[in-house]
């Protein structure tokens, strides 16, 4: 069976919001030419995440990202990936108020191809939402455990636990939604709370770390491809085992070097 679709269209969206009670949605995060051509004609939407901080750049959280980076790394992508729908990642301190807000996605739209924005927050941040998508800024919201409150939480913390948190998060979703976003990345939340989130809205609810009884999911590709060794996360699953693939591989490579049998005859000019 063929891994690519038929008849490749980009998405849009309009059509990422009719997927609502269709069809799967499928987004995978990815921060270069090579990784994104190709991603781009099997998930539907790519995700040029803040948390390329960590996997590409070694740090902590994903505090320290710059819109700098944001943007070096979505115009790699979208060079690799044309045809994709790309989403940016706005980092942590970049959309602090409206107008800080508008001005950095409006540097996004006219320094890249990007589809869409991400921004984290739920009822407190809607008039964010609502401010850039009343200025064509399209935006994904993000709610649930949210990597860039990160340090404010004291850690990484599982939502909807408790049935007071998880009718907050339906809150921030319908806050989200109403201010115009056009889907919402779940992330972190309990099953149970990501269904009833995900029924509460009209547009798309994406998770991680959520169950499947969300719209679609989203992972980071060194998660899922098995290239991240630090740790796995509960919420991944491995469809790859890249690091001792790329590892052996190499391996190889020093061998034949040692034994004079790279380059052979064939490989001479």
């Amino acid at each position: 069976m063929s891994i690519i679709k038929n008849n490749f269209e980009k998405m849009n969206v309009t059509k990422i919001k009719n997927s609502k009670n269709n069809n799967k949605l499928t987004m995978i995060t990815a921060y270069d030419a090579l990784f994104s051509k190709l991603f781009e004609e099997i998930a539907d939407m790519i995700l040029v995440g803040d948390s390329l901080n960590m996997s590409f750049a070694g740090k902590p959280d994903t505090l320290s990202a710059t819109l700098d980076q944001m943007i070096y790394h979505t115009n790699a992508v979208c060079a690799g990936a044309p045809k994709a729908f790309v989403i940016l990642d706005m980092p942590f301190g970049t959309y602090l108020n409206e107008n800080q807000a508008l001005e950095n996605a409006v540097k996004v739209y006219q320094q890249t191809n990007a589809n869409a924005i991400k921004i984290e927050g739920g009822e407190d941040r809607a008039h964010i939402v609502k401010h850039l998508c009343s200025n064509s800024v399209a935006v994904m919201g993000h709610i649930g455990l949210m990597p860039q409150y990160v340090r404010s939480e004291g850690g990484y913390k599982v939502r909807g636990k408790t049935e007071n948190d998880t009718l907050q998060l339906i809150k921030d979703a319908i806050a989200v939604e109403k201010a115009g976003a056009f889907a919402i990345v779940v992330e972190g939340v309990k099953s149970e709370a990501a269904l009833r989130i995900t029924q509460a809205v009209n547009i798309p609810v994406i998770g991680i770390g959520a169950g499947n009884v969300t719209d679609g999911q989203v992972l980071v590709w060194s998660d899922m491809l098995g290239f991240f060794e630090d740790f796995k996360p509960k919420f991944v699953r491995h469809y790859l085992d890249g690091a001792k693939l790329v590892k052996d591989s190499v391996n190889q490579y020093r061998n034949d070097v040692q034994d004079k049998s790279f380059p052979s005859k064939e490989e001479e000019y």
